[in-house]
């Protein structure tokens, strides 16, 4: 699988795969775009393997230190190969290499691969929030 860092809204092709894939495991692909073209300094990183989007990660800025990795995933036939890792790991090396310092994101206890992945990769998790329908989510940190 290869990694690449799209700066902004991908070219029509690209995200037309993200936004299927986003569908098949969230459905919802119509807020996706509407909400992604509103948020500074947005970065895609998308995993692709044999031309198909088999995960992606999808972040934006907060401050010119901190960054918010705001939505993520990888397609269900394709799970368990370590391509979150990747993804994630692809993600922080660009925005390191762009001065950010800090990585925050949040997940909530039913996603526990998620959660259990960012401790492993480092984050630590610094409070509760919680969604709309008064869900909890874990806010986690990572220094980059």
């Amino acid at each position: 699988m290869k990694c690449i860092s799209v700066a902004g809204i991908p070219d029509e092709q690209l995200l037309n795969k993200i936004q299927s894939l986003h569908e098949k495991l969230f459905k919802d692909h119509v807020t996706l775009l509407r909400k992604a073209k509103g948020k500074p300094n947005l970065l895609f990183t998308v995993g692709i393997k044999h031309g198909e989007v088999v995960g992606y990660k999808i972040g934006y800025e907060i401050t010119p230190d901190i960054f918010y990795s705001w939505l993520g995933a990888v397609d269900e036939k394709h799970r368990c190969q370590g391509i979150a890792t990747k993804l994630m790991t692809e993600q922080h090396s660009y925005l390191k290499n762009k001065g950010y310092k800090l990585v925050r994101t949040k997940t909530k206890n039913k996603w526990r691969n998620m959660l259990i992945l960012n401790i492993k990769c480092g984050f630590d998790v610094i409070g509760i929030d919680t969604d709309k329908q008064d869900e909890p989510k874990i806010i986690l940190e990572k220094y980059l």
